[in-house]
């Protein structure tokens, strides 16, 4: 069996969350998986962007983890590597992002922007130019 090592991000989102279409809306992501609570709130969701697999999880308490607003901050900044960074921009700001840096050609050989998301979460979305 050929395996290749890969990341998968757990984002961290509040207690009660019913609506993640914020991912589908701004990235294409396609859910894979779904675990809801009683009260029909997100448990543990697994998503992935053209084959980029991450998983939004609901924050317990007493838990290590925690989403970005009990800490009104994000700790981790998720590079997502596109073909085209405008247009997913773009995207991802008409399904409701707020706009951390806009995209720009840096002489380090990158083309680069952020997003926060709606829980408080940064994408870096970048290409190699």
């Amino acid at each position: 069996m050929e395996t290749s090592t890969a990341f998968a991000p757990e984002l961290y989102i509040p207690r009660g969350t019913l609506d993640i279409s914020f991912y589908q809306k701004a990235f294409g992501a396609k859910e894979h998986f779904r675990f809801s609570n009683e009260d029909e709130s997100i448990h543990v969701v697994e998503l992935a962007i053209e084959g980029a697999i991450f998983h939004i999880h609901e924050a317990m308490p007493n838990s290590f983890f925690k989403s970005p607003d009990t800490l009104n901050h994000s700790t981790v900044c998720i590079g997502l590597f596109v073909d085209d960074v405008a247009k997913v921009f773009n995207s991802c700001v008409a399904a409701g992002a707020k706009i951390i840096n806009p995209v720009t050609d840096h002489d380090y050989g990158y083309r680069q922007s952020m997003i926060q998301d709606p829980f408080g979460h940064l994408w870096q979305i970048q290409k190699k130019i």
